[in-house]
């Protein structure tokens, strides 16, 4: 994820020619015209276009020099009618000054953004794990990228935990877009960092996700705000190198695992389950499902970012496509591949937040 950048103004000197190259122009139609001083006149409007572009100083030069391009004109070429001459210097003039607080003003505005920018990219790093993230059971890979460039976090929400009762991983997505829905994805990750090193039972972690967004969601309703829920997947790998892991799947898009002899397959759950914050739907608790993930072996795990990406044809991006690219990968080299392949295949547009992570057995230690 990268730090969010200023967008640079252009050089003084693109200013400086454009502006003598205009200002020639316009000199020139005038005295082929007869009537330098109205179209003179026309120069008066490019120190608001310069304000909102470039920087104060640009801004104050530009002034200046249409400011003295036009006092040059007016005694070069006196107006009979002397009114009209100092109704425009007049009109220029005020021109001129409010095009430099204009762009003082803008450029203002545009640092403390800067700054709020940067504090928010500071507190969202305290909120996703960069990646890769490595335990003592597994290592975890991937990429992330929001739908909004200006969002270092949507409504994906992923996370690692190594636990005294071996590694547990999430996957997630809320229900929606914009900050409501960053809101609950910062109370799921919250919740899922303190109950997944707690909690002895995949279970219990899961409780505590549901309970977070059902509080979310009181809180919500409370304040006039829409309810959310969540689709997810909680897996645990123990401390114990068993080779099964177990899974919870709370609505969420099945993984996907490679590398097994006989080709990738899509890892099929018993009960898909109810997303996060709909459990009084359910019938029964939910409970883990187990299968294997042996050493050489990988899991995909996404969010539907992936699946939901359409091309100008409208189809959506084939699961089939994304086993195809991945088949023959190292499970660190699968997400970006992916990422890459899909933006090929949406000629780079982006709809939805993308979360893609790969999920392989650590290599014990010698």
């Amino acid at each position: 994820m990268s730090e969010p950048v200023a967008a640079q103004p252009p050089a003084l000197p693109t200013f400086l020619t454009w502006t003598i190259v205009l200002t020639t122009v316009l000199l020139g139609l005038g005295v082929t015209v007869g009537n330098d001083l109205r179209l003179v006149g026309l120069l008066a409007f490019l120190p608001g276009i310069v304000a909102g572009l470039g920087t104060v100083r640009q801004t104050v030069f530009v002034a200046s020099w249409v400011f003295g391009a036009t006092i040059a004109s007016v005694l070069y070429f006196p107006d009979p009618r002397r009114s009209d001459s100092t109704f425009m210097i007049v009109l220029t003039l005020l021109l001129c000054f409010a095009a430099v607080y204009v762009c003082h003003r803008r450029t203002a505005r545009d640092r403390e953004m800067m700054r709020l920018r940067i504090t928010a990219t500071a507190m969202q790093r305290e909120i996703l794990a960069p990646l890769p993230q490595r335990t003592a059971e597994a290592v975890v890979g991937g990429v992330y990228e929001p739908m909004h460039e200006d969002k270092l976090v949507g409504g994906d929400v992923y996370d690692v935990v190594a636990s005294p009762y071996g590694t547990r991983v999430l996957i997630g997505d809320v229900q929606g877009k914009g900050l409501p829905a960053i809101g609950t994805a910062f109370g799921i990750i919250g919740a899922f960092r303190e109950a997944a090193y707690r909690e002895p039972e995949l279970g219990g972690v899961v409780d505590a996700l549901e309970s977070a967004v059902v509080r979310h969601n009181v809180f919500a309703a409370r304040s006039g705000r829409d309810e959310r829920y969540a689709t997810a997947l909680i897996l645990h790998l123990d401390a114990d190198r068993r080779p099964g892991v177990a899974a919870i799947n709370c609505g969420h898009l099945p993984p996907i695992l490679l590398g097994r002899t006989g080709g990738p397959r899509v890892v099929e759950f018993p009960d898909n389950g109810l997303p996060l914050g709909m459990s009084d739907l359910a019938r029964r608790p939910r409970a883990p499902s187990e299968f294997e993930l042996l050493p050489g072996e990988s899991l995909l795990l996404y969010t539907d970012g992936l699946t939901e990406a359409r091309a100008s044809s409208g189809e959506f991006y084939p699961t089939e496509r994304a086993v195809r690219t991945a088949e023959h990968l190292t499970p660190d080299q699968v997400p970006e591949a992916l990422r890459d392949d899909l933006r090929l295949f949406s000629d780079g547009g982006q709809v939805d937040d993308i979360a893609i992570l790969s999920l392989s057995r650590a290599m014990q230690a010698e």
